[in-house]
């Protein structure tokens, strides 16, 4: 049997069999490389680094234009380092799910080190300090999703383990913007060397968010008399410090039922997932789609990775505006609103697919309408990156990808805070340009959808749990009165949720629009079973 260790690469003949490309590097030159003058160390070390960050660098060993690995930390869950690097020597098994039905696989060795990132580890805490003093490394890189970057809680108050971090300084932070702190306090000691550090999650302007929660973490340390002034300046010094801005797109799902059926038939053993203490669920492998893009500020004070070398990896480098237009494009037209939309008419409709759903040609009318018609007309194009070719392979190649095991459920989770974005953002450009509000329709299909969701009965008359969302409760109390098969409950409903500027980024109680959503809604609502009859009759 085949196992994912360093030891079992050497029965290539074994791996050939699997069809599973090996890499075409010196593992333990790359390791000594890396040990000895580190370049690049990765926050985040999940599934979208081990399934798209890694193999980046992957290719650039193997075309011999780097020498270093990545070295891998976690500043939330220290057991992913103990299980699931640790055991299988930082390899990764990187499955893509192509829409054909077929898998590529490929073993990634480019994570040369892995630590938990927490100063209770003294020895793991001790290297990465280690690391970042070192005059070597060029980049710091995050995928720690955007939470990780928040010193606030929805309430706009100062969380109650940053509130401690800034009272205690950086001996033992634990927040993991105050562990990037206390860790560039560490650079700033050894010679305040330049870096770049590189948020590559999936959010607007990631690159600003980083920059802020570290700049405030600093400047509370300041006043509170733990770092020198000279720290602070060193941050907000652009020629020494960096925070490049970043656009990331690419599916990496929870590991999979028939993958995992399909490693182990192949022979390859101890590849089941596991969930750790914290609710992380990941495995030795990583399943993935194969569309990829990481659209790069360039913008580098200590050099970086040959990333130039890695167009056809979905890798562009250009800059701050075009990064933002290239994660507007995708956020606000081509692929999030789309997503939204399936999702809670996926729910609704008792899909827990989203390539099933792409079977329904009514479902696909609403997307095509929500992102050609509406969206497109609006969006600044990148220059990049083409919007129209962009949603066409949304459409026609990722969505209906059947390996992909995606669900409406997952989408659908917190689905308030994203509709200010995915669908506000259009209606404020239709506003802005003065376009006519009452040529929409996927839009408002999808806002009265989403409402007709939170009444958790799908067209079968059948109760469902709504995925989590911090406003769900609040919301649901106010359609409780809303009773399917009488429209006339809707009656006065709806104004006080459509006039929230905070959740559709504009009052649409002053708009065409909310009038057009409460009718949809009233039909939603006649009959439990009216959703595909109201797809149709507005579409």
């Amino acid at each position: 049997m085949l196992t994912l260790t360093r030891s079992s690469l050497k029965d290539t003949a074994g791996w050939q069999k699997t069809g599973t490309a090996l890499p075409q590097f010196d593992i333990e030159l790359m390791k000594a490389n890396t040990a000895e003058a580190p370049e690049w160390i990765h926050f985040g070390a999940g599934n979208i680094f081990r399934g798209f960050i890694a193999p980046l660098q992957q290719k650039l060993l193997e075309q011999n234009l780097a020498k270093t690995g990545i070295i891998a930390a976690d500043t939330f869950d220290g057991e992913i380092i103990e299980k699931i690097y640790k055991p299988f020597d930082n390899l990764a098994l990187l499955v893509t799910m192509c829409a054909d039905g077929s898998l590529e696989k490929s073993v990634i060795a480019s994570a040369a080190e892995a630590y938990q990132a927490t100063p209770q580890n003294q020895a793991h805490w001790a290297r990465l300090k280690a690391i970042f003093a070192s005059s070597s490394l060029k980049m710091v890189s995050f995928t720690i999703t955007e939470k990780g970057y928040a010193l606030r809680g929805m309430n706009g108050e100062i969380l109650p383990v940053v509130q401690k971090d800034f009272a205690e300084g950086p001996s033992a932070p634990v927040h993991a913007m105050s562990i990037i702190t206390a860790l560039m306090l560490e650079r700033f000691n050894a010679g305040a060397k330049p870096i770049s550090l590189v948020s590559m999650d999936n959010c607007s302007q990631n690159g600003e968010k980083l920059q802020s929660a570290v700049l405030e973490t600093a400047e509370i340390w300041l006043k509170n008399g733990f770092v020198p002034k000279e720290f602070v300046s060193y941050l907000k010094d652009t020629s020494k410090v960096a925070f490049p801005w970043t656009m990331i797109d690419k599916i990496t799902p929870r590991p999979a039922k028939n993958v995992q059926e399909q490693l182990e038939k192949d022979g390859i053993s101890n590849i089941a997932p596991i969930t750790t203490s914290k609710g992380t669920f990941i495995a030795p492998f990583v399943n993935a789609e194969k569309p990829q893009y990481l659209v790069i500020e360039d913008t580098f004070p200590a050099g970086r990775p040959a990333f130039e070398n890695l167009k056809d990896s979905g890798v562009f480098l250009t800059d701050r505006a075009s990064v933002s237009k290239s994660e507007r494009m995708k956020v606000t037209a081509c692929l999030n609103p789309l997503h939204t939309a399936l999702a809670v008419y996926g729910c609704i409709l008792g899909y827990t697919s989203i390539a099933e759903e792409m079977k329904n040609p009514l479902l696909v009318s609403l997307i095509k309408q929500i992102g050609y018609k509406e969206g497109l007309p609006v969006v600044e194009d990148p220059g990049i990156l083409s919007p129209k070719a962009f949603i066409d392979e949304v459409i026609n190649g990722r969505l209906v990808n059947p390996n992909i095991p995606d669900t409406p459920q997952r989408i659908a989770t917190d689905t308030s805070q994203k509709i200010p974005v995915r669908f506000g953002e259009t209606i404020k450009s239709y506003i802005q340009q003065g376009k006519d509000l009452a040529t929409l329709k996927g839009i408002p299909l999808a806002i009265a959808g989403w409402l007709r969701y939170l009444l958790a009965v799908d067209s079968k008359g059948r109760s469902f749990e709504p995925s989590s969302d911090p406003m769900l409760k609040e919301i649901q109390e106010k359609l409780k009165n809303v009773k399917l098969g009488d429209r006339t409950t809707v009656n006065g409903v709806l104004e006080p949720i459509l006039a929230n500027e905070t959740l559709f980024g504009t009052d649409l109680t002053k708009t065409p629009l909310a009038a057009k959503i409460t009718a949809i809604f009233e039909d939603l609502v006649a009959d439990a079973s009216a959703v595909e009859t109201v797809l149709q009759k507005y579409l």
